[in-house]
């Protein structure tokens, strides 16, 4: 019985002694600093230098493919998040007028709309969500399933752009997507 009880005290004080240790101490607010009876605060705080004029605008896009439509590859920062591998990893990107949109593949229909952009932004009124297409992908094997498929806006070839989704838990998650190597297609 004393064994018992002594085993106890012992989980119950690592217990304790784990709890207070996870504990991190909230920071202590910056001193104020003080003034001297002479010294006054300002009436007006000090404005933030504004930023210098450039001369060009930065280009809107950065789609530098003539028209036509291209097989691009379409990575994702997410092991969970990323287009069928019956695909491969590609998409069909199509190109009109410097405007560039890729079909992508996913690996199923957990995923049911997607936005270009961040998740803080998909959940404002007047949000455009891209919804999804069924797709049907047909694996090495013959075997054949339906998936779903979104039209993502390329705002630039080469570089990470912002993409967030939601799935059917109704939690918007933000990802970064970038569209590289562009092939023609005949």
């Amino acid at each position: 019985m004393k064994r018992i009880i002594a085993l106890t005290v012992t989980v119950l004080l690592l217990a304790a002694i784990c709890l207070a240790c996870s504990k991190k101490p909230e920071p202590s607010p910056a001193p104020l600093p003080e003034l001297s009876e002479t010294e006054a605060p300002t009436a007006e705080p000090e404005k933030p230098a504004e930023p210098e004029a450039t001369e060009e605008p930065a280009p809107a896009s950065k789609i530098d493919l003539p028209d036509g439509v291209y097989l691009a590859e379409f990575k994702t920062d997410s092991s969970m998040f990323h287009v069928n591998e019956a695909n491969k990893g590609m998409g069909v990107l199509t190109v009109k007028d410097g405007v560039a949109v890729i079909h992508i593949s996913l690996v199923g229909k957990s995923i049911l709309n997607l936005y270009p952009g961040l998740a803080e932004d998909a959940q404002k009124d007047g949000a455009v969500l891209l919804d999804p297409t069924t797709d049907t992908v047909t694996y090495e094997d013959g075997m054949t399933e339906e998936v779903y498929g979104f039209d993502v806006p390329v705002p630039v070839i080469g570089e990470e752009f912002d993409l967030a989704l939601i799935g059917k838990k109704g939690k918007w998650y933000d990802h970064k997507v970038v569209v590289l190597n562009p092939v023609p297609q005949n």
